[in-house]
C-alpha cells in the first residue's frame, strides 16, 4: 500500500499515512474550505489500507482546532476505524494541550459516541 501524505497549511492539517513506519496521523489545524473534499482522499485511503492492514494500526490526532465541518469528517474516520476494530487491531491516540480543555473534552465526545476506547496523552506545543 502506497503511503499518502499531505503537508500542513494554514487552513489544514498535515496527513501522514505510511504503512511501511506503522505512521498514521492528523496533526495541526483543521478548517478547509471544503472539509468533504479535503477528508475524502483519507477515508478512501484507510478504506483501501484495510484490505490488508498492519497487525496493528495506531492511528494520532494531534490537532489544535478544527471547525463543526472538519468535526464531522473526524467523525466519519473515527467511525471507520471503529467499524474495522471488530475485525483488526487499532488503538487511537488522542493529543492535547493539557490547557486546552475542549480539545481534549472533543476526544472524550467521539470516544464515548462511537464507545471506543482512545488513549489520550498530553503534549507540548508543536
Amino acid at each position: 500500500m502506497e503511503k499518502f501524505i499531505l503537508k500542513k497549511t494554514e487552513e489544514t492539517p498535515a496527513v501522514i499515512l505510511n504503512p511501511g513506519k506503522n505512521v498514521f496521523q492528523i496533526v495541526a489545524t483543521s478548517w478547509p474550505e471544503n472539509a468533504l473534499k479535503f477528508y475524502a482522499p483519507i477515508l478512501e485511503w484507510f478504506a483501501n489500507y484495510f484490505k490488508a492492514p498492519n497487525n496493528m494500526t495506531v492511528v494520532e490526532f494531534r490537532l489544535d482546532y478544527f471547525n463543526t465541518s472538519s468535526s464531522k469528517q473526524i467523525a466519519k474516520i473515527l467511525s471507520l476505524l471503529k467499524e474495522q476494530s471488530e475485525k483488526h487491531a487499532i488503538k487511537i491516540r488522542w493529543f492535547y494541550d493539557p490547557e486546552d480543555t475542549d480539545m481534549k473534552n472533543a476526544g472524550v465526545r467521539y470516544a464515548q459516541m462511537l464507545n471506543f476506547e482512545f488513549e489520550f496523552k498530553e503534549r507540548l506545543a508543536y
